[in-house]
């Protein structure tokens, strides 16, 4: 549904990050703009150049060269990990809500997927009965996204190491999607899972909280024989990142400039947030929503028997704005709307939006 409308609609509200960082910006940080210029513009190093690589293992204590790997986009890091690990007849554990991409892949592989939810009334902690149940000693994988897409939620310390203990006694891999790890609105940094075990996996990017979506980088953090395999798959799929793309994350993920464009896309979420919340009360119990503790997205519930998908139409045919059925993320009655856009574009979107809810309210009290 994004992929068909985001180019179409006059105000895309679906969107998952904050508003992108400019080459100018990046220039401001040290990347030489006048020698890319000259740049030849040949393949690059297919796992990711040394020099990124060796970037990347400053952030994950631990982590040598051949555990790291650069792939395009966090998604293909995931998918790279599906390819490698999973095969006909295994099971995975899939958190929902959640980026829906293990919804699908494994099925594709010929793998069974288990789901278990975050409960929303008791502040997105796991259902522990259900995930007890789908982390059993068939499961290859359990997926995870922390902090959360699409809820903004952060497990507790405490929920990481219980799923970490689990995983090590059925033998299952925890693969730990970070790509929002950094964009925390007001809370302290995320833990990463990474170090927790030798049976975690972290995939992550600068996608989200780096606010660099358009370069196409992300990165598997794994066992070196794990990374090794991936790598075989990935000379096959796309064989490698970009040149271009390696130099901006070079730049990007140096320690100083990492934390500038943390800082960049928190003060971005927390001008935001209160226009958001002034908006979602303004429906006097229409809409709810937890306020997320991390990331661009505010998932709100809305009180009518209306499909998700149908009234995300609505909204995006009368109104010209595509924001993203709760359907499409594991979770019906609920609706994701954008947080990381500039504020005059976010207050018309949701302006628009108002006006179909208004007119849903006034169908439900006609």
């Amino acid at each position: 549904m994004q992929s068909t409308w985001e180019n179409v609609v006059e105000m895309d509200l679906s969107e998952s990050g904050v508003r992108p960082v400019t080459l100018r910006e990046l220039g401001e940080m040290g990347l030489d703009l006048a020698g890319l210029l000259d740049m030849p513009l040949g393949y690059s190093q297919s796992n990711g150049t040394v020099a990124l690589r060796e970037e990347l293992t400053r952030i994950y204590p631990g982590a040598s060269l051949d555990r790291v790997e650069v792939t395009n986009g966090t998604s293909e890091a995931n998918y790279l990990l599906a390819l490698a690990l999973l095969r006909e007849g295994d099971e995975v554990a899939f958190e929902v809500p959640n980026y829906m991409q293990y919804g699908g892949v494994p099925r594709s592989l010929g793998a069974r997927v288990n789901h278990f939810s975050l409960r929303i009334d008791q502040d997105w902690e796991p259902d522990w009965e259900e995930f007890e149940r789908a982390v059993n000693p068939k499961t290859r994988l359990v997926y995870v996204s922390n902090p959360n897409n699409p809820s903004g939620s952060v497990l507790t310390l405490e929920a990481m190491q219980r799923m970490v203990r689990r995983c090590e006694q059925v033998g299952a891999w925890l693969l730990a999607d970070e790509v929002y790890l950094g964009a925390e609105i007001a809370r302290p940094r995320t833990p990463s899972f990474w170090g927790m075990s030798d049976r975690v996996i972290v995939t992550s990017g600068l996608s989200k909280a780096y606010g660099i979506p358009g370069v196409r980088i992300g990165w598997i953090v794994a066992p070196a024989d794990v990374v090794a395999e991936c790598w075989s798959q990935h000379d096959y799929i796309t064989i490698g990142p970009n040149k271009i793309s390696d130099a901006v994350a070079r730049v990007a993920v140096r320690p100083e400039n990492r934390e500038k464009l943390y800082a960049r896309t928190r003060a971005i979420l927390q001008h935001n947030l209160p226009i958001m919340r002034e908006w979602a009360a303004s429906f006097a119990g229409f809409l709810t929503f937890r306020e997320p503790q991390a990331g661009a997205l505010c998932l709100m519930r809305y009180q009518s028997p209306t499909p998700s998908f149908e009234l995300c139409e609505r909204i995006r045919v009368n109104q010209s704005v595509l924001i993203v059925p709760g359907a499409h993320l594991g979770l019906e009655g609920y609706i994701r709307v954008w947080l990381g856009g500039k504020p005059e574009f976010l207050r018309e979107g949701l302006r628009r939006i108002a006006i179909e809810l208004h007119a849903e309210i006034g169908r439900l009290h006609g």
